[in-house]
C-alpha cells in the first residue's frame, strides 16, 4: 500500500516565489512548480497543506537531476497565465518541465482567487519558435471532476457533450514534442494528503530509485500510472477503498530521456531528448487513403 493514504480529495507568505539554480544561469533544462495551497478569503475552496511537501521534494529531486527549479505558490489565475507566457519565451537547453498543483475541474485549474485557468491557454503558449523542437512536460495535480474511482472498469459517457468539447479543446492545444501527465482521468477526483499528493510523491520515488531517471519518458510515465493505480488505495470512512488512475497524452515525435543525469547523458550515452531512427525519415509520396 502507498505511504500516502489520502484523507480527502484535492477538490472543492502570499505570492511566494523561490528559485534555486540547478545548473547556473546558463541555458539549461528548466522546471517550474506552480502550486496553490491557500486560497483568498471568501473563496470556497479548502486549503491544500500537502502542496508544500510536494514542492520541497520535487525541488530537491529535480535539482539533483540537473534542472534549474523555480517555485511559485498561491498565484491568482491571471498571474499563473502570465507566468507561463513568460516562461514560454525563456531559453531552455533541451527540456522544459512544469508541475501545476491546485483544485481543478476537467480542462482547468484554479488560481488562489478561485478563478479558473484553462489548460488549453497554458499549452498554447508553448507553440512558438522559442520552444520549437524542445521537449515540454506538464504534470497536472488537480481534480478533473467529482467522480470517485472504485478501481473497476466501467462503460460510461458521463462527461457529456460539454465535457467532451472541453477535453478535445484541451488536447488539441497541446503543442508538438509535448507530453502531459494528469493525476487522474477525465471526470474523476485526484487525492491529496498532508504528506503530499500520491501522484507527485510517487513520481519523485521513481526518479529517486536506482535507474529511474535513466528510463525513456513514456516507459517512466507508464510505470508511474501502474504504481499509483495498483499500489494506492484511499482509507477512511468517506473515501475508503477508492483508487486513482493517472493518464497521459503525448505528442512526442522522438524518444526522450529528460531525467537522465547530466554527467551520464541519456540511455547508451544519447542526448536526453534525441533518439530518432533515420530509417523512417525517408520522403514519401503524398496519397489519400
Amino acid at each position: 500500500m502507498s505511504r500516502f493514504p489520502p484523507t480527502g480529495m484535492d477538490m472543492v507568505n502570499r505570492r511566494e516565489t523561490r528559485w534555486q539554480a540547478g545548473a547556473g544561469d546558463e541555458e539549461c533544462n528548466r522546471a517550474i512548480l506552480v502550486s496553490v495551497s491557500t486560497f483568498d478569503h471568501g473563496v470556497p475552496l479548502c486549503k491544500r497543506p500537502g502542496a508544500k511537501k510536494d514542492n520541497k521534494r520535487l525541488h530537491r529531486t529535480l535539482t539533483r537531476l540537473g534542472y534549474k527549479v523555480e517555485i511559485h505558490t498561491d498565484l491568482n489565475a491571471q498571474e499563473i497565465l502570465t507566468l507561463f507566457k513568460t516562461e514560454s519565451e525563456r531559453k531552455v537547453k533541451e527540456c522544459f518541465l512544469a508541475v501545476l498543483s491546485s483544485h481543478g475541474e476537467d480542462g482547468c485549474v484554479f488560481g488562489a482567487d478561485g478563478q479558473p485557468v484553462r489548460l488549453s491557454h497554458i499549452f498554447s503558449c508553448f507553440s512558438n519558435t522559442h520552444m520549437e523542437s524542445k521537449t515540454k512536460l506538464f504534470f497536472i495535480q488537480a481534480c478533473r471532476g467529482g467522480e470517485l474511482d472504485d478501481g473497476v472498469t466501467v462503460e460510461t459517457d458521463s462527461a457529456g457533450s460539454d465535457g467532451t468539447e472541453d477535453t478535445l479543446c484541451q488536447y488539441l492545444s497541446i503543442p508538438m514534442d509535448t507530453a502531459v501527465m494528469y493525476a487522474t482521468t477525465p471526470g474523476y477526483g485526484a487525492f491529496m494528503h498532508p504528506l503530499g499528493a500520491v501522484f507527485l510523491q510517487t513520481l519523485c520515488i521513481l526518479l529517486e530509485e536506482e535507474g529511474g531517471g535513466a528510463m525513456e519518458l513514456t516507459r517512466l510515465l507508464t510505470r508511474l500510472s501502474h504504481r499509483v493505480a495498483f499500489h494506492f488505495e484511499a482509507k477512511g470512512c468517506v473515501f475508503g477503498g477508492k483508487k486513482e488512475m493517472p493518464c497521459f497524452v503525448s505528442r512526442l515525435t522522438r524518444e526522450v530521456f529528460p531525467f537522465a543525469r547530466p554527467e551520464k547523458g541519456g540511455a547508451n550515452g544519447l542526448s536526453t531528448t534525441t533518439l530518432v531512427d533515420t530509417v523512417y525519415n525517408r520522403p514519401r509520396k503524398p496519397s489519400i487513403s
